[in-house]
């Protein structure tokens, strides 16, 4: 990869993955909070993998002491499965605003999320978008947006990947690989396979 597609690259990373394990762990965070508690069973029996409860076209929101929307997660079905303690979320839609009003949507054909948010796996036509942020100092921070067929993010350590294509998208900048596999704390991109990247000349200034 040129300098040009590194120095790209660099810029590209600092906002993407702490915008994305910070949207899906609020959302399931919330969604799991706000679930109804199966009742205990009043002797063992063996679990399958069979859901317990679930919750059709539901909206699950949360909000600062303030009053503020800070995130929203919405699905056409949820259901929680005892035997692996997750959560199956169908047609998942997620939208989160922090503190300085930037706002990030994450979509997705089906969501699987462990019980307390912290890994979380999108899958089929996965989207997340940050969108554009104007600044009182400093260019302004261009749309940003990564589609894939599949996304895994673990939000504790930091970490997203992707064992499958992956397209990402800065302002007009495009860069494509077979997979992706980033740690946030290390500062490390790990681009495998063809990987391609177009770069398009910023606007001249007037």
């Amino acid at each position: 990869m040129n300098r040009s597609l590194q120095q790209a690259w660099e810029r590209l990373t600092i906002y993407l993955p702490v915008v994305l394990m910070g949207l899906l762990a609020l959302g399931t965070w919330w969604l799991v909070r706000n679930a109804p508690k199966p009742q205990q069973p009043v002797q063992e029996r063996i679990v399958g993998h069979e859901p317990d409860y679930f919750m059709r076209d539901f909206a699950v929101k949360s909000f600062d002491a303030t009053g503020r929307l800070q995130s929203e997660i919405r699905g056409a079905l949820v259901q929680h499965f005892a035997d692996t303690d997750t959560l199956e979320i169908d047609q998942a839609r997620m939208r989160s605003v922090n503190a300085q009003g930037r706002v990030t949507t994450a979509t997705a054909n089906r969501a699987i999320s462990n019980a307390d948010g912290t890994e979380v796996q999108l899958f089929g036509n996965a989207v997340v978008i940050r969108e554009p942020v104007a600044r009182t100092q400093g260019q302004p921070l261009p749309r940003l947006e990564l589609r894939g067929e599949f996304l895994h993010a673990w939000v504790n350590e930091e970490r997203v990947r992707s064992s499958q294509p992956v397209t990402l998208r800065r302002g007009a900048d495009t860069f494509t690989a077979d997979q992706m596999d980033y740690d946030n704390l290390d500062q490390v991109m790990n681009l495998r396979g063809r990987v391609r990247g177009t770069l398009m000349p910023a606007p001249a200034r007037r």
